[in-house]
């Protein structure tokens, strides 16, 4: 008990004393404090005794394509950890391959009355889905808040990374280690964060290597799909056509494309640099540790709370996107091209 006091005092920037009248309810302790402690217990992962646990405000249903890619899960953990600050409960429901759709796990949460949706990477992404799914959604009264995607035909806030900008600061250091032949791996072409990202490419690989916009998609862009195995796939493809760099749209899809060069005998980063996306859990782990994009996880996942909130609360946010620059992140899979010097 005396070793628990001490975690949550430590958290929560209080003395024990004060975390023990918080515990025991006893008064004399102010609301700023009280709550300090409260949020100290959750997120060190402690039950809060029952008397001071807090009635639900209600069910948040969140929507994700999949759990393999470890970005999913991170964002579900700062949204559930987010929702259940605020008092909500979050449900999470995923699609699985042959199994529940989008549209089937949407009628399932508002069966059982949710307060309101968030969707990551869902099919407001796809530009060759029905978007009248959503209006009928909002018909039925239910705020919902849409990650990773944008749609002019969908009345609601979007929440986005900055895809273009990721694939400038990508290419801009590759350029600066002296790559002159850089591809880029990433998924089907009708999702609109890949449409973002191969114009945010396109434009930087045209003012910095002088190659036209044509050249580039045809020989530089591979698409494939979202998985170690679609990473291979494009790596291979993009090797064979001389690249000696590769951005990939996922760490996934990066963890692939070093898997490619492996198997043909190259070394990563002394033959070929990659460049992952989204600064998944554990990829600084991975061997060599990957160079990333971080994509913006904790700063978007609060977003998307706050946003959906207002939205029950009765005051809607816009018809608009929230749009969050993601970050380099340099380590072991990138380096000078072979044969050649980086740019100081």
């Amino acid at each position: 008990m005396t070793a628990r006091l001490a975690d949550i005092a430590a958290q929560a920037g209080v003395s024990e004393a004060t975390v023990s009248r918080v515990l025991n309810g006893k008064p004399g302790v102010a609301g700023a404090t009280r709550q300090s402690v409260l949020a100290a217990l959750d997120v060190l992962g402690y039950e809060r005794p029952v008397r001071l646990r807090r009635r639900s405000a209600g069910l948040i249903g969140l929507i994700t394509p999949e759990l393999e890619n470890p970005i999913f899960p991170a964002l579900a953990q700062v949204i559930g950890q987010a929702l259940t600050r605020q008092g909500y409960t979050p449900v999470l429901a995923t699609q699985t391959p042959g199994g529940s759709t989008e549209d089937e796990l949407t009628e399932m949460l508002v069966d059982r009355g949710v307060c309101g949706i968030i969707f990551v990477s869902g099919l407001h992404a796809d530009t060759s889905a029905d978007m009248q799914r959503y209006d009928q959604l909002r018909a039925q009264g239910v705020p919902f808040v849409l990650v990773d995607g944008f749609s002019p035909k969908v009345q609601a806030p979007f929440i986005s990374p900055d895809d273009r900008a990721a694939m400038r600061l990508a290419v801009t250091h590759l350029v600066s280690l002296g790559h002159t032949r850089i591809g880029l791996a990433l998924g089907p072409k009708r999702f609109v964060p890949v449409q973002r990202k191969i114009e945010g490419f396109v434009r930087t690989v045209q003012d910095q290597l002088d190659l036209s916009p044509q050249e580039i998609e045809s020989d530089l862009v591979q698409h494939s799909l979202y998985t170690l195995e679609g990473g291979q796939a494009a790596a291979s493809a993009l090797l064979d056509r001389g690249c000696t760099a590769v951005v990939c749209a996922s760490d996934m899809m990066a963890l692939g494309a070093i898997r490619t060069a492996r198997e043909r005998g190259l070394e990563v980063p002394d033959d070929i640099s990659v460049v992952g996306f989204d600064d998944s859990p554990l990829i600084a782990f991975t061997d060599p540790p990957l160079t990333t994009v971080r994509k913006p996880v904790p700063a978007m996942g609060q977003a998307a709370v706050r946003t959906l909130l207002e939205e029950i609360g009765g005051t809607p946010a816009p018809h608009s996107e929230f749009v969050f620059m993601p970050e380099l992140v340099v380590r072991g899979s990138t380096a000078s091209a072979p044969g050649g010097c980086g740019r100081p």
